[in-house]
């Protein structure tokens, strides 16, 4: 049974069948696939799509999603994600990101100036996607919550920014340059952090290429298996609710959770809380909100105690038990 430190447990008695589902790590790579996501480190020259496709045809799939667009110039974290994990898309695409950028600035600027310019476009910023984007064009509210300067070699500077989904540093480089009062140039751009997702968990293409080969050719899936991630990762730091199979079961096919069917959860829960459901190995059935909160649950014989959002578990995974 996996660890369920920090909860409370209401049924210690629960076990989960050894016929049905799987510790999510003990997956093959039909079923990472099915429900699974990598880290790519894209490099300079294609666009997003364009990296997704050749991972998508490279893994034999008709469908793979990316989790936020960098220009083609631009190096770094891509996520991308296939099958049922396509349905986290959108949480992937609103995490935040961090960047190092190489300006080059077109005129002497003293650093105390600089440091002042860029203490300014720091916090909530007003963002306007540059024209080269494919998104309507429309002023944005975006926050930057780090601008730290690194490294300055005459009029060449190296920036780290950590910021909301969505800020173009193209067009904050452009207003960095009006504050100056000299235009600043955007030499290189890579984003180092997806989320809570770094650069040290990438892989290259040329790497993925070697996997799948590995894979296909040699019948050996290991290298595979590190590169292609069960979905339960991206899950990571929200609240937990530990259901029984057979209400697994049910939530799979659209019912609420009942309280007959939670075996623990995480203690500090509140109405309306969004937390994930899993099975007692682990599994991640769907993403919920909650109906009542922990001292609730605690007290409750029957009833609803959270419905579902998000289903990721495949339907029949585990026999129905009504």
């Amino acid at each position: 049974m996996v660890d369920m430190d920090g909860c409370i447990v209401l049924d210690e008695a629960a076990t989960s069948s050894s016929k049905h589902g799987c510790v999510p790590t003990d997956r093959d790579i039909s079923g990472r696939l099915a429900a699974g996501w990598l880290l790519i480190d894209k490099p300079a020259g294609p666009t997003s799509h364009q990296v997704s496709a050749w991972a998508r045809d490279l893994l034999g799939l008709s469908k793979l999603g990316h989790g936020g667009t960098l220009d083609p110039f631009a190096t770094g974290v891509l996520a991308l994600m296939s099958g049922r994990t396509m349905r986290l898309t959108d949480r992937v695409l609103k995490s935040g990101k961090t960047y190092v950028v190489v300006l080059r600035l077109s005129s002497d600027v003293e650093n105390a100036a600089l440091e002042g310019a860029l203490t300014e476009l720091k916090g909530e910023i007003l963002n306007v996607p540059p024209k080269q984007s494919a998104v309507k064009i429309r002023v944005r509210a975006r926050t930057l919550h780090e601008v730290d300067m690194h490294e300055r070699e005459e009029r060449y500077v190296v920036i780290s920014i950590s910021c909301d989904a969505g800020t173009y540093i193209r067009t904050w480089a452009r207003d960095l340059g009006l504050l100056l009062g000299t235009p600043v140039e955007l030499i290189e751009l890579r984003r180092t952090c997806s989320g809570h997702f770094s650069e040290d968990s990438t892989v290259t293409m040329q790497q993925l290429a070697d996997a799948v080969w590995l894979w296909q050719a040699g019948d050996d899936p290991e290298a595979l298996e590190r590169v292609v991630r069960p979905v339960e990762e991206l899950l990571v730091g929200i609240p937990r609710v530990f259901v029984k199979d057979g209400a697994a079961a049910a939530v799979c096919h659209g019912a609420p959770l009942l309280r007959p069917g939670v075996v623990a959860f995480d203690s500090g829960l509140t109405n309306g809380d969004e937390v994930r459901l899993l099975t007692l190995k682990g599994e991640a059935v769907a993403l919920a909100r909650m109906q009542v909160d922990a001292a609730g649950l605690e007290e409750m014989k029957n009833g609803e105690v959270a419905k579902s959002t998000t289903v990721l578990m495949e339907v029949d995974t585990y026999p129905r038990g009504w």
